[in-house]
């Protein structure tokens, strides 16, 4: 007989055994889903935290851009007038904006609303569930 605490006794009958198998295999995956659910919180909590302060970084990032387009202006204006100084800033930030709308149009158009190649993959397996089946 062995020593292990949870090994089947002989006179377990094959459907106690079934029985028992199939209890601990339900634990485990109760088990295992509950882990799961642990780590995905503590994941989500680390991404919430990042995210705001990435979002934070975000927002003092555009203040500083804000100060050195001033910046800009005002050095342009020591060779300009200040209204011209604004006018060439403002219409090369104009350029920077027509330039970054094109690349994203260009990459939104390479945008597929469905997944081609998943579905591909899921028409190509039912073909062969459906092969093997008819064999």
């Amino acid at each position: 007989m062995s020593t292990h605490p949870n090994a089947p006794e002989s006179t377990q009958s094959t459907g106690e055994l079934i029985t028992q198998l199939s209890e601990q295999t339900s634990q485990l995956v109760r088990d295992e889903i509950q882990l799961a659910q642990s780590e995905l919180k503590e994941t989500a909590k680390h991404a919430a935290r990042g995210g705001g302060m990435l979002g934070a970084a975000g927002g003092i990032a555009l203040y500083a851009v804000g100060v050195l387009l001033i910046a800009a202006i005002a050095a342009l204006s020591l060779v300009l007038p200040l209204w011209a100084s604004a006018l060439v800033i403002g219409v090369a930030l104009l350029v920077v904006a027509a330039v970054l709308a094109l690349g994203g149009k260009r990459q939104m158009g390479q945008v597929s609303a469905a997944p081609r190649q998943a579905i591909d993959s899921v028409q190509r397996d039912v073909s062969t569930v459906k092969g093997a089946s008819q064999s």
